[in-house]
């Protein structure tokens, strides 16, 4: 796992350091005199509401790239594969048939929305080239996860586009532009990076284009349109269940509360930061690996991503909430968001289930039984979006997170279930149960022993406790043999 280990690494350091900018761009949209809650929101809803799109117009044929392409690399010369030339025309026709039901339905959008989210009505038509940015980019980016390139894909998605995003910010701060232009210039931030990427892999000579049938492609279009089609159905399921909450919270309460759910969410969804880096570098290593029949190179990645991506959930949110009231506070942020603290408690335990977890859904999805993916995003679908609907409408943002977090405990168990009855694959041991006493004990003693220090003084020294017992604990009950790695290689290059 060293190549996955180094890149992971890598990647993380790149993710957070983007999060990090993420939360320059969080702290100006929500203090005093920047965005509304609203406007705030609006943001959000951009973001999801064109996921589901661009999910639509892929047309299943991201997962298919890092799939296929180990076959077009062990059987082609470079410049002849052609299969990034068909997954291009193949979202290029997804688009079009998007974009043409999202203005024929844009009625529908307004008498919905009009009531409750009227700044999502006005602004509707920008959703337009932002969903197309983030198709053309997440095509480009399943690519780079084939070709092992994820860390030029990472930063532009996790680092670039956040910190266009600050100085889209800070001229809206600083009243150089109208709410309405920054919407405008908003909507490019994927197209920009986009570009930015094709140009690098152009320049590097990894990314080829033309319309010869190559006989891999001859040879396999079949189980690739196979693949392709149900693939398609398992991502708009999870996709959907992923990005439901925000259309459904603007219909039944309003903009305002939706941007309270998003910071809630925001700051859930960095514990799933190093989960995001392993699965793009884990993807073309698990597809190989399979193509190959090694099962002990499988079960080694699928049983350390369990405990890795458990050990870092805890050490994240562990540190999260011990700080995130005097947090807000101290940042001057708006007194609505506080509103929200019981709803990010809720999605956090929903993150670190689904971090512990592992690599469940990627080990299934490059595997021969993929089809699976799909059965279980029925599944997941079937029981999410009405339980949300219903607990949204009854019990507000808070009835989301129940929603999320029952959603993801079932459809996580469920796949663990089918590779531990289909493949015998079953990661978690005693130190899976030693992890998470660990992180109990950790926070306990960091809350009781600093709480009654207030300001950034005190929010250091909870940090400072909260994680040196994680880590020390981490080496002395040796819960993971990454890190006793990670501190060898880190001795012998201080040592040379």
């Amino acid at each position: 796992m060293g190549s996955i280990r180094k890149q992971t690494i890598i990647s993380s350091i790149l993710v957070y350091i983007g999060f990090f900018i993420g939360a320059i761009n969080i702290y100006l949209s929500t203090k005093n005199g920047s965005l509304t809650p609203e406007q705030y929101g609006l943001t959000k809803l951009f973001f999801d509401v064109s996921q589901n799109m661009y999910t639509f117009a892929s047309l299943g044929i991201i997962p298919v790239i890092y799939k296929f392409y180990p076959y077009y690399k062990d059987n082609l010369e470079e410049h002849k594969i052609d299969l990034m030339t068909w997954a291009m025309f193949t979202s290029l026709i997804g688009l079009i048939i998007v974009l043409f039901a999202a203005w024929h339905f844009q009625p529908f959008i307004a008498r919905k929305y009009s009531a409750h989210s009227k700044l999502f009505v006005d602004y509707y038509y920008l959703i337009f080239p932002f969903a197309t940015g983030m198709l053309f980019f997440s095509v480009i980016e399943g690519f780079c996860w084939a070709i092992q390139k994820t860390i030029i894909s990472n930063f532009l998605k996790e680092t670039v586009l956040r910190i266009f995003s600050v100085c889209f910010l800070l001229l809206f701060y600083f009243k150089f532009i109208s709410f309405s232009t920054f919407m405008n210039l908003f909507s490019l931030l994927y197209i920009i990076i986009f570009i930015v990427l094709f140009i690098y892999l152009k320049r590097i000579g990894k990314l080829h284009f033309h319309f010869h049938i190559s006989r891999v492609t001859k040879k396999f279009w079949k189980k690739m349109m196979s693949m392709q089609m149900l693939t398609l159905s398992g991502i708009i399921i999870v996709s959907l269940a992923a990005t439901i909450d925000t259309p459904i919270i603007a219909g039944f309460q309003s903009m305002a509360v939706v941007g309270i759910f998003t910071l809630a969410q925001y700051m859930a969804n960095v514990i799933q930061v190093p989960q995001r880096s392993i699965q793009g570098i884990s993807a073309s290593v698990l597809s190989r690996a399979w193509k190959d029949k090694n099962m002990k190179e499988i079960f080694r990645i699928y049983q350390r991503s369990c405990i890795n991506l458990l050990l870092i959930g805890l050490f994240i949110f562990g540190n999260i909430w011990l700080n995130i009231k005097p947090g807000l506070d101290f940042f001057n942020v708006q007194k609505e968001y506080a509103a929200g603290l019981n709803t990010l408690l809720v999605l956090s335990f929903a993150r670190i289930i689904d971090a512990g977890t592992g690599l469940n859904g990627l080990v299934i999805g490059t595997s021969t039984l993929w089809r699976f993916d799909f059965l279980s995003g029925v599944i997941l679908l079937s029981f999410r979006l009405p339980l949300t609907w219903y607990l949204i409408k009854n019990f507000g943002i808070i009835g989301s997170a129940f929603a999320d977090l029952a959603a993801m405990t079932i459809y996580n168990f469920i796949r663990f279930e089918f590779l531990r009855r289909k493949f015998n694959m079953q990661p978690f041991n005693l130190k899976t149960v030693y992890s998470i006493i660990l992180a109990f004990a950790a926070y306990f003693l960091s809350f009781y022993l600093m709480n009654s220090i207030q300001g950034l003084i005190g929010m250091i020294l909870r940090s400072l406790i909260f994680s040196s017992i994680i880590i020390g604990g981490i080496f002395y009950l040796q819960l993971t043999p990454d890190a006793t790695q990670l501190y060898d290689s880190f001795k012998k290059r201080i040592e040379k």
